[in-house]
């Protein structure tokens, strides 16, 4: 499982990587492998308004959906719309395809860094 240090993780298995007041959002190594191979993911519209802890999109694999839940509340200011072609990009490179980005922050999920994500993993795992 590969983690990056310069991101922020969930227990729902998301990352956050925060920068200049815009936090890019995806899905973690882990989840992309536990999913398997993704066919399809629907996404919000730039200006829609994202909760934390909720739902603000969904990931299609060949095994089942699976929803995304943001990290952070906010305004989505753009989303990724390569992987509405290419939602494969997510299992070649989770940490460079992000599905959207967000700004006007005004809540934050109990973030873990990458240590904290990968005992989380383990332990889940046991």
């Amino acid at each position: 499982m590969e983690l990056r240090e310069d991101r922020m993780y969930t227990k729902s298995h998301e990352w956050v990587k925060e920068e200049n007041g815009v936090a890019e959002i995806g899905l973690t190594d882990y989840a992309q492998s536990e999913l398997g191979d993704l066919v399809f993911v629907n996404l919000p519209e730039e200006g829609d308004p994202v909760t934390v802890e909720e739902a603000f999109a969904d990931v299609e694999s060949v095994k089942a959906v699976s929803d995304v839940y943001s990290p952070v509340s906010g305004t989505v200011s753009e989303v990724n719309e390569e992987l509405l072609d290419a939602p494969e990009k997510i299992n070649e490179s989770p940490y460079e395809a992000w599905l959207v980005r967000v700004t006007e922050i005004t809540d934050r999920e109990e973030l873990l860094t990458a240590d904290e994500y990968q005992a989380f993993v383990e332990s889940s795992q046991e």
